[in-house]
C-alpha cells in the first residue's frame, strides 16, 4: 500500500510540474529592449561603452549593474529620443559631472598628470634604480678588502692551484 500511495504522490508531483512549466512557456516573453526604437538603443549603448560609472570608477556604465549606472543610461535614453546627438550627451554628462565621467578623458592642461603621470613615475623608478647600483657597484670597488679576507682569497686560490 505505501508503493502505491508513494507511486500516486510522485504521478500528481510530475503532473503539477509539466503544468507549472506548461503556463510559464505560454506567459513568456521575449525579451524587449527598454526603447521600441533600435536607433536609440544602439546610441545608448555606444555611449554606455564611452562613459565611466561614478560608483564602480573602473568599469564603463555598459559593464556596471550600480543603481547610478541605470539612472545614467536611462538619462541617456531620454536624451537621445529627444534626439540630442552624441557629442551634446556627453557634453551635458561631462558639465554635470565632470571629465572624470569619460572613460577615456580628453588631453588637456587638466589631464595632463592623468596620461603622463605614470610614465613619469617609472622612469623616474627607472633613474632611482640605475643611480643605487652605480652608487653600490662604486662602493664596493672602492671598498679595500681586510686582512681576515685578504688571506681567505689567498687560502682559496693557493688551494686550487
Amino acid at each position: 500500500m505505501n508503493r502505491i500511495f508513494l507511486f500516486r504522490l510522485i504521478t500528481v508531483f510530475c503532473f503539477l510540474l509539466a503544468i507549472n512549466t506548461l503556463i510559464q512557456a505560454a506567459w513568456a516573453d521575449e525579451a524587449r529592449p527598454l526603447q521600441e526604437n533600435a536607433v536609440v538603443e544602439v546610441q545608448v549603448q555606444r555611449l554606455s561603452e564611452e562613459l565611466r560609472c561614478l560608483v564602480c570608477q573602473n568599469q564603463t556604465l555598459a559593464d556596471s549593474h550600480s543603481e547610478l549606472a541605470e539612472d545614467l543610461r536611462q538619462e541617456i535614453r531620454e536624451m537621445a529620443a529627444k534626439g540630442m546627438s552624441d557629442q551634446a550627451i556627453i557634453d551635458y554628462l561631462v558639465a554635470r559631472y565632470g571629465d572624470f565621467v569619460r572613460y577615456r578623458p580628453p588631453l588637456k592642461s587638466t589631464t595632463i598628470l592623468l596620461w603622463f603621470g605614470p610614465f613619469a613615475l617609472l622612469f623616474a623608478g627607472a633613474v632611482g634604480l640605475f643611480v643605487m647600483l652605480r652608487r653600490r657597484e662604486k662602493q664596493a670597488a672602492d671598498a679595500p678588502l681586510s686582512v681576515d679576507e685578504t688571506n681567505k682569497v689567498s687560502e682559496l686560490l693557493n688551494k686550487e692551484s
